[in-house]
């Protein structure tokens, strides 16, 4: 990654989101009440068919979605469990 293009990636990622992501629980559907880190890859890959909602929930979801796509959930492991110890 450019110089230029890591920068622009720093600014953007905001670290909240994957405390979002372990704390946030599906507010409706087949899965409502799952935390977001937790919905399997298949119901993610349903959203990125038919269009995830609009909204932080879109905006998180897609993050699930990637992180699990490119085998990124260790990145949450810390997380949830210091989520769990609160």
């Amino acid at each position: 990654m450019a110089d230029n293009q890591m920068q622009s990636f720093d600014q953007q990622f905001n670290p909240e989101l994957l405390i979002d992501l372990v704390k946030t629980r599906m507010p409706f559907g087949k899965y409502n009440n799952t935390l977001l880190c937790d919905l399997p890859v298949s119901y993610l890959e349903w959203f990125c068919r038919k269009g995830f909602p609009n909204g932080k929930l879109g905006m998180l979801l897609q993050t699930v979605y990637e992180i699990k796509l490119n085998g990124l959930e260790y990145l949450l492991d810390s997380i949830k469990k210091m989520n769990h110890s609160e």
